[in-house]
C-alpha cells in the first residue's frame, strides 16, 4: 500500500487549502472531518475514501474528480488531461467562480461533442451543470 500515490494527494490538497485561506482546522470543519484526519492526507499517512474526497473537494470548491485522480481512484492516464485542464481553470485565482464554472460548463460541452464524455457523462461537480448549456441541448 506504500505506491497509493497519497502522498501527491496531500501535497495538492495542503496547496488548493493554502490558496483557498484557510487552516487545516476550517477545512476539517468544512468537509466535516477530524482535524487529525486531515492533516493525516495532508501528510500522505492515510488513503481517503472517495466520500471523505468529495466532501474535502466541496468545502475547497474543487473538482472532487481531481481528487478521485490524485488519490487513483480514477485511471490517471486516461484523464489526467481532462483533470490538468479543470484544475488549472478551478485554480486561477483572477477568476471569479462564476467563472471559473462558465468555463468548466463550456469546456464539457466541447468534450461531449468531439465524442469524449466522463465515465459518468458529468462535467465534476454535478450540481454546478446547468440545462442552459446550448451545446448539450443541441446534440
Amino acid at each position: 500500500m506504500a505506491s497509493l500515490n497519497v502522498g501527491n494527494l496531500g501535497e495538492y490538497l495542503r496547496e488548493q487549502r493554502r490558496n483557498a485561506q484557510l487552516s487545516l482546522r476550517q477545512l476539517a470543519d468544512a468537509a466535516g472531518v477530524s482535524n487529525p484526519y486531515l492533516s493525516q492526507i495532508e501528510r500522505g499517512l492515510r488513503k481517503p475514501s472517495a466520500e471523505v474526497l468529495q466532501q474535502v473537494a466541496k468545502a475547497l470548491r474543487i473538482s472532487a474528480e481531481t481528487l478521485y485522480v490524485r488519490a487513483g481512484i480514477l485511471d490517471a492516464e486516461r484523464d489526467r488531461d481532462e483533470v490538468e485542464t479543470r484544475a488549472a481553470i478551478l485554480a486561477d485565482p483572477t477568476l471569479t467562480e462564476q467563472q471559473k464554472q462558465v468555463l468548466l460548463q463550456i469546456y464539457e460541452s466541447f468534450r461531449k461533442e468531439n465524442g469524449f464524455v466522463d465515465g459518468d457523462g458529468a462535467a465534476g461537480d454535478s450540481e454546478q451543470k446547468s440545462d442552459a448549456d446550448p451545446q448539450q441541448t443541441a446534440s
